[in-house]
């Protein structure tokens, strides 16, 4: 099903696989209630600043949100041993 959410690429940083790993981690371990948290998540991941990473963590929220209501298929992701 389409979404009718668009985005510009401009808007949208790239973010490589490492950097998306380190803020997996910084996101496990600065919860909600971390004060500046933001900031320690940007710190954590270098190279993108605290609204790149505000940004990131909402695309992640909303993508998770379409995933669990059913309008985007969860990826069948093959495991290295296949």
């Amino acid at each position: 099903m389409a979404s009718s959410v668009s985005f510009s690429r401009d808007s949208i940083s790239y973010w490589t696989p490492m950097q998306n790993k380190l803020f997996e981690r910084a996101l496990a371990i600065y919860d909600k209630d971390t004060p500046d948290r933001w900031q320690k998540v940007a710190a954590a991941v270098g190279e993108k600043s605290v609204g790149e990473v505000r940004k990131h963590y909402e695309i992640l929220v909303r993508d998770l949100m379409y995933i669990e209501s059913g309008q985007i298929p969860v990826p069948n992701y093959r495991s290295s041993g296949e």
